[in-house]
């Protein structure tokens, strides 16, 4: 399947490299995955249209997207899109450059510090984000976590499929610095097959 290219896959690419810091802790973004909008992305949350939960990805642009899943792990999404336009970048990994004995506090089960924010959830843990981040600026400082440019070029970037979605699981939105170990592991989606009834 393919996707119309749309700002959201340009947009994914230039956040790698960048610095996402929040309570004590900076991550260097190494893995990000694009989303679309309304109508054009059957895996993005604003698929179907504005609801309470996803109006923050219809703009504006610099705002975190954040929601829960399976209960209790949190997922944060940079919003990139024009006003009006869902487009939304989610941060998948990152390699915590500052503040690593708070991060380490924070992801007791990590056995490297390559894994510390090698997945969506694990990177909010080692921030210290909830919820409560959600629809909060990370660019203009009035919110937990503050986005800065990279220091320097950040290499080579490599695209691969989603993870963890039903739909247009193959569109090659989701995009790494090649080679770097704090990427998360890629596990293809498996729908999970329905009991028969009797």
């Amino acid at each position: 399947m393919e996707l119309p290219a749309e700002a959201v896959d340009v947009a994914a690419k230039e956040l790698l490299g960048w610095r996402l810091s929040a309570n004590g802790v900076t991550v260097r973004l190494t893995e990000v995955e694009a989303y679309s909008g309304l109508g054009a992305d059957p895996a993005s949350h604003a698929h179907r249209g504005v609801t309470h939960r996803n109006a923050v990805m219809f703009g504006p642009a610099g705002r975190l997207y954040v929601y829960q899943i399976y209960g209790m792990h949190f997922c944060a999404n940079i919003v990139c899109g024009e006003q009006g336009r869902a487009a939304a970048v989610l941060l998948r990994a990152g390699e915590v450059v500052d503040g690593l004995e708070i991060a380490r506090s924070r992801r007791t089960a990590a056995r490297k510090d390559v894994d510390l924010a090698a997945g969506p959830a694990k990177l909010m843990q080692v921030l210290d984000l909830n919820r409560s981040a959600n629809d909060t600026s990370v660019v203009d400082g009035s919110g937990p976590a503050t986005l800065t440019p990279p220091e320097s070029a950040v290499g080579m970037i490599e695209a691969g499929p989603r993870v963890g979605v039903t739909a247009a699981h193959d569109v090659p939105w989701r995009f790494w610095l090649a080679g770097d170990p704090t990427v998360s592991a890629y596990r293809r989606h498996t729908p999970r097959k329905r009991a028969a009834r009797a």
